[in-house]
């Protein structure tokens, strides 16, 4: 089984742009009041990156507001058949948050080869967003949206190292990125880049830095022309792992991760770790297969009616489904446009029976489709509701509970609350 973490993400220290906020004289960013709430514009002119929970609501509110579509990013809750056969089909990539080391270079590639796009995480705290690119950017004709499009095809002929400096100037990427920082978010980011920096000069004067901590870090793995690699933007270079026939990748991916989590084990160490999927999105196929059963349904209606207007009534539409407005708006991502365009199998085999004047061929036809609209939208109206809890959730992470906490304190030391509970507990 794989947990859930909520621990710190790694820290490279080498982040540029984060570097340039902590310069001497670089200008404040948060002005006179600190613990204030962080408004957009702190967010978007803020040099870093912020940690971000490993949550799957978070990812997918990310790459829908980066303009990808199709995907989804789900929790796997383990590595075995049964679990990983639940999983929606086809996987995309394997998103795996683990206690960073080091790896041997030796087990990586020389270059990066040309059909793999890979980038390094040169920006601290921006591993989750690297790893995101470096799946999403991987998968053969997937709907990346204007700005990521335009960002891997300026980046194709990059080596990582230079895609890696992209991603920490890639305002877009960062903006999205950085919606989840709060103020404290903020100050945290740029006082351990702080102290990171006061360790790494202690170091250089023959100190002893503290390296106890191992950091928490998203890497991916990726099915790429039958290969399978894992992509650490913290290594300098891809890894490959191995070649699959078909679909079944996760056989080469799967046995990789497990010696991963192992090797706390083995040092006696009780860390969890967290692994989620980039999937195909179910409500992509469940919208086509209701666009195309909605289409035969009214084309089969459609002709028992000319066969017999006072027979049959028109077929339900989207409105009724509950998967458009009282106004008829789309609140599914299914218009009746698309149902119009459908590609519906049955089309030419109901025309021929209209053409028979066969109305019982028809009516069967019509009471088959009819079966399935019900299931088809319950499933639907699901999916949209699973969207809708990532919202919410990514919205109470993005809330700054800062201003409520120091007024809930400030109460209690007026009424002597407060000093009482410290000497309680001998703070």
């Amino acid at each position: 089984m794989v947990g859930r973490s909520k621990r710190r993400r790694v820290d490279d220290g080498k982040g540029s742009a984060l570097n340039a906020a902590a310069a001497p004289h670089a200008p404040t960013v948060f002005g006179d009041v600190p613990l204030a709430p962080a408004t957009r514009e702190d967010q978007k002119t803020w040099k870093g990156f912020c940690e971000i929970e490993s949550e799957p609501a978070f990812f997918n509110v990310m790459l829908r507001t980066l303009g990808v579509e199709g995907l989804k990013v789900l929790e796997v809750y383990g590595m075995d058949e049964e679990p990983l056969a639940m999983m929606p089909k086809p996987v995309h990539g394997l998103v795996f948050l683990f206690p960073w080391k080091e790896e041997d270079a030796d087990k990586q590639e020389l270059s990066c080869p040309d059909a793999v796009w890979f980038a390094n995480q040169t920006s601290s705290n921006a591993c989750a967003s690297v790893a995101l690119l470096n799946i999403v950017n991987n998968i053969p004709g997937a709907k990346l949206g204007e700005h990521l499009t335009q960002f891997k095809n300026f980046t194709r002929d990059f080596p990582p190292a230079l895609r890696g400096d992209q991603v920490g100037n890639f305002d877009f990427l960062k903006s999205v990125h950085n919606s989840f920082a709060r103020k404290m978010d903020m100050l945290n980011g740029d006082l351990a880049l702080k102290n990171e920096a006061m360790a790494s000069k202690k170091k250089s004067r023959g100190g002893a830095a503290n390296d106890d901590e191992a950091g928490f870090h998203f890497i991916a793995f990726v099915p790429i022309g039958g290969v399978v690699w894992q992509l650490d933007g913290l290594a300098r270079q891809p890894r490959r792992l191995g070649s699959f026939e078909g679909d079944d990748w996760l056989k080469v991916a799967c046995p990789v991760i497990r010696e991963m989590m192992d090797q706390p084990r083995k040092r006696e160490q009780d860390i969890q770790f967290s692994l989620f999927a980039v999937v195909q999105d179910p409500i992509v196929a469940l919208r086509q297969e209701m666009a195309e059963t909605l289409r035969i349904h009214r084309v089969v209606r459609g002709l028992l009616g000319h066969l017999n207007p006072e027979e049959v009534a028109p077929g339900p539409g989207l409105t009724a489904l509950g998967l458009a407005d009282e106004q008829g708006g789309a609140i599914c991502g299914l218009t009746e446009a698309d149902i119009a365009e459908a590609e519906a199998k049955g089309v030419e085999e109901a025309m021929a029976a209209a053409e028979r004047k066969d109305a019982a061929e028809l009516r069967r036809v019509a009471t088959d489709q009819a079966k399935y609209l019900p299931a088809l939208a319950s499933q639907i109206r699901e999916e949209m509701a699973s969207q809708q809890a990532d919202d919410d959730r990514a919205n109470a992470r993005r809330h700054d509970y800062t201003p409520m906490v120091r007024e809930w304190l400030t109460m209690l030391a007026d009424h002597g609350v407060l000093r009482g509970l410290l000497e309680k507990h001998g703070v």
